[in-house]
């Protein structure tokens, strides 16, 4: 088969094990910078143009899209869907894993644990909104935030009213969540895969730090999901219809909690801790599908 992996970066960590995986299961991977990528539309002949050929010829993509680049990212990925290639992450998936309210509105309907969260449009209640998700210490994220940033953790009424009042000035949509003080600072990233969890890790924030984001200098090792668990992530991928998934979950006294799907995990972390190769469950994934 040919392979094309979507991602800016050839150097790239998960880019270059997506790479290594196609290559050593004999297929062809190329990889392509989807913002280089033109979009011909013509009546039943969607076209991609990309460094001086035409992308036709191809069998599969893995789309890496990064989260500032989504719209164009995700208007390839529906370029290829039309052309009939298959696609590891669909890109309807994607986009509704990219917006936090959407995505939080779907798992909430999935029946999988949320954590309690609130979503305003610049409310001028802030007493209300703070009370709603168990007062403080609450949990303030950006709605466009990534890899821990815009995440904010208020430790009191006050800080929180603070925060909230000046993301609403500066009109930057936030969504206030319940602090689930049981999980220490640490969560759980399941790694899902065609609906099977190839690998899960539980992700510790660094001293005096709540976001357990390795990006942020947290740590990981490798853990065993309880049943419950594995449900959970399980039923999370499957209802925002994503092949390929990381699934962020806290330990909570009332089970497992999801915080996050994320459309585009990276495999450097859960490689590391589990020390399976998840970039081969992904091809395999593929070689099911075309």
């Amino acid at each position: 088969m040919k392979i094309v992996i979507l991602s800016r970066n050839p150097k790239l960590y998960s880019t270059k094990r997506l790479v290594e995986a196609a290559q050593e299961k004999g297929h062809e991977a190329l990889v392509v910078d989807h913002l280089k990528c033109v979009i011909e539309l013509e009546k039943k002949s969607p076209r991609l143009y990309y460094n001086g050929i035409y992308l036709d010829d191809v069998d599969a993509i893995i789309p890496r899209i990064g989260a500032s680049v989504t719209f164009y990212g995700t208007a390839v990925v529906r370029q290829f869907e039309m052309m009939n290639i298959f696609s590891a992450v669909k890109s309807q998936a994607l986009v509704n894993s990219r917006d936090k309210l959407r995505s939080l509105q779907i798992l909430a309907r999935s029946g999988v644990g949320l954590p309690k969260t609130i979503f305003t449009n610049y409310a001028k209640d802030v007493d209300h909104v703070i009370e709603s998700v168990g007062g403080a210490p609450l949990v303030l994220k950006l709605l466009e935030g990534t890899q821990g940033l815009g995440v904010v953790l208020a430790e009191t009424h006050n800080a929180a009213s603070s925060v909230i009042e000046a993301f609403n000035g500066l009109k930057a949509r936030v969504i206030a969540q319940q602090y689930i003080k049981e999980a220490g600072g640490a969560d759980i990233r399941a790694f899902v895969v065609d609906g099977v969890i190839v690998g899960a890790m539980k992700r510790q924030g660094k001293d005096g730090e709540f976001r357990s984001n390795l990006h942020r200098g947290g740590s990981a090792n490798i853990i065993e999901l309880t049943d419950q668990e594995e449900l959970t992530a399980i039923k999370a991928a499957k209802a925002m219809g994503l092949g390929v998934a990381g699934v962020d979950m806290l330990q909570s006294e009332n089970g497992p909690l999801v915080l996050e799907v994320n459309s585009s995990p990276g495999l450097e972390g859960i490689e590391a801790a589990t020390k399976k190769d998840i970039a081969k469950e992904i091809i395999k994934y593929i070689e099911r599908n075309v």
